[in-house]
């Protein structure tokens, strides 16, 4: 029997029980303990560590680990708190992820296309008036980021009839039937051409005020904002003035830079602005206990430590 694998979380009980569950179907041959339970010589024959929003003071205490699985795909609070003691860490990429993302940006580029903002104002003032019916193939979505999630995103809404662009720092290949834009004049071009932007970008040190003011500025007069990338890449100052203005016309809001979203929060009462609480992709205890049991049995066979994060990147 293989030693044990550590698992860390700030989780309640009931998610906590979850994954472990959903751990134990995928690798039944492997002891998963969590670090509570663990005392200091046990600890010290840790090789590898499942984590989701781990204590970093608690990792520390880990001091022989080969590496470090998140459960999650963001890794920018890992980078953050674990980056600087060269342990490799290891995000999940998981395709279930990738087709609830993509099924979350269609359903809410439907949601601005066919104006539901609009008729929810209309509801609460009782108004009885149909607006014009844009089709797919005369509404633009330009994606920002084309990863993963980003080209699983495209597909769907290629699928479904959208004029669809892409855009990322480097020149990368694109899905069929999507114009790619790439640096950063390419940004500029696509927030210019785009009826509905959509940030699927992971939070990094260049990625941080990317949609900015000037940026927002440049976006194509009465266009539509989906965030469902990291909170602090838009500045929601910057985004509420041109909400304001009428220069955009409704933004979809699942990511923030403090969440929970305080009750405070000029977003929860602002009549362009959808708040959702973190939903657009969520992590699914049995396909993420999959991917992760992959990727511990290839460790096991060979000793090979799967691709880690760029930690100078940032993801």
């Amino acid at each position: 029997m293989p030693e044990p694998i550590a698992f860390l979380g700030q989780l309640d009980a009931d998610e906590e029980a979850e994954f472990l569950a959903a751990l134990a179907a995928s690798l039944p041959g492997e002891t998963i303990r969590p670090f509570r339970t663990l005392g200091e010589a046990e600890r010290a024959d840790i090789c590898l560590a499942i984590v989701a929003n781990p204590d970093p003071a608690e990792v520390a205490l880990l001091p022989n680990l080969a590496w470090i699985q998140s459960l999650w795909a963001g890794v920018e609070r890992l980078v953050r708190d674990l980056g600087g003691n060269g342990v490799p860490i290891v995000r999940l990429i998981d395709p279930e992820l990738a087709r609830t993302m993509a099924e979350a940006v269609l359903a809410w580029t439907f949601y601005l296309q066919r104006d539901m903002p609009a008729y929810r104002r209309q509801q609460e003032a009782a108004t009885w008036r149909q607006l014009a019916y844009r089709p797919p193939a005369a509404v633009t979505v330009g994606l920002l980021g084309l990863g993963a999630l980003g080209s699983a995103a495209a597909d769907r809404l290629v699928q479904a009839g959208f004029r669809v662009a892409a855009w990322s720092r480097s020149r990368k290949a694109v899905p069929p039937g999507v114009t790619g834009y790439f640096g950063p004049a390419g940004l500029g071009d696509l927030l210019a051409a785009s009826d509905i932007a959509v940030c699927l970008l992971p939070l990094t040190g260049e990625t941080r005020g990317l949609l900015d003011a000037g940026r927002i500025a440049g976006m194509k007069p009465g266009a539509g904002l989906i965030n469902f990338g990291r909170g602090p890449i838009v500045d929601i100052d910057a985004l509420l003035a041109a909400l304001d203005a009428g220069r955009l016309s409704h933004a979809v809001l699942d990511v923030f830079e403090v969440e929970p979203l305080p009750a405070d929060s000029a977003l929860w009462r602002h009549p362009g602005v959808t708040v959702l609480p973190h939903i657009s992709g969520p992590t699914t205890p049995a396909s993420a206990a999959s991917v992760v049991a992959g990727n511990v049995r290839a460790y096991r066979a060979s000793g090979r430590i799967p691709a880690a994060v760029d930690v100078a990147r940032g993801y």
